[in-house]
């Protein structure tokens, strides 16, 4: 039998996803998916760029508002609700446009997970303690040495991510990158059409990210911060206050960075955001890529997928 068609639009903070994926939503019949790993968090809608109410009204999001700040989401777990909410599209005879910048589910999603170890608190409780003691560049240092494929992935500040790498070969002796490629892959029953948005300039990306990040300021993103320090037990190791652009509000808050750098900061840390979803992008996931600062890039994207639609129909 003929899979179904679904069509993944991936690309680095500021690219101009929404609005491409808005324009497909207007022209042809799809149901969009967010792929966002901070936009999965309730109450955290400014400095995720969250689509607004009457956005959302008009083009319904599915794995949007999905948890609290005070839990946890996994690659694992956006893989098995992506994939619930893909089946439930294609039965209602329309297409799934999964959109976002967070790579790794772009990656689980068409390849599977590797059996990993789930996570234990004293493991991850003594490679905090060592980050405070020495740094997470110093940590990092250390994953270098054990796990050098995936250490050369990594921003040596990149706590998260470095914690994981180094608690999985601590528990198993054997370096994440290993695990991850000794994985069967698992490619979902769907005919993917990758579709990537990257910049010619770079530098033109990195004014854009100013720009939003200021917008960001300037429609109350400290405020939202503080708002979710009082209605939810949160505190700076959570998932959701590690997301860029929360993580360096907070350390202002705390009085842990001056407040005259929070704007530089947050700039700087959506710029290395931004460099490792390129890095995602043209290294590992490889989609058909369209220059997402080129004049009518919507309907260039267009007409890329139009054929996609009269095949469905």
């Amino acid at each position: 039998m003929k899979k179904p068609v679904a069509i993944l639009l991936m690309g680095p903070t500021a690219s101009g996803k929404t609005a491409v994926a808005l324009e497909l939503a207007r022209r042809f019949p799809v149901e969009l998916v967010s792929v966002d790993s901070a936009q999965v968090f309730r109450d955290m809608n400014v400095g995720t760029a969250k689509p607004d109410a009457v956005t959302l009204s008009e083009f319904p999001h599915h794995l949007i508002d999905v948890i609290t700040p005070e839990e946890t989401y996994s690659a694992e777990r956006f893989r098995l609700d992506a994939l619930r909410a893909m089946t439930e599209i294609t039965a209602r005879g329309r297409v799934p446009l999964l959109v976002g910048g967070t790579m790794l589910y772009f990656k689980a999603l068409l390849e599977g997970l590797a059996e990993l170890p789930e996570a234990d608190t004293a493991t991850r409780a003594a490679i905090d303690r060592q980050a405070a003691e020495q740094g997470w560049p110093n940590v990092h240092s250390e994953l270098a040495q054990v796990d050098p494929e995936t250490a050369a992935r990594l921003h040596p500040t990149d706590a998260q991510r470095i914690q994981r790498a180094l608690e999985v070969f601590r528990l198993t002796g054997r370096p994440l990158s290993t695990l991850i490629a000794e994985n069967r892959s698992e490619t979902p029953p769907f005919d993917f059409v990758s579709i990537g948005l990257a910049p010619s300039e770079r530098s033109i990306l990195h004014e854009r990210i100013a720009r939003r990040f200021d917008a960001m300021l300037q429609a109350g993103l400290e405020a939202e911060v503080e708002t979710l320090r009082t209605k939810y037990r949160l505190d700076a190791g959570r998932p959701s206050m590690r997301c860029v652009g929360y993580r360096q509000v907070w350390e202002v808050i705390e009085g842990l960075a001056p407040r005259g750098e929070m704007r530089v900061r947050g700039i700087f840390a959506t710029r290395q955001l931004a460099k490792r979803q390129l890095t995602w992008l043209n290294n590992t996931l490889r989609p058909e890529v369209f220059d997402c600062l080129a004049p009518e890039l919507a309907s260039r994207v267009i007409r890329r997928v139009a054929p996609v639609f009269n095949a469905v129909e």
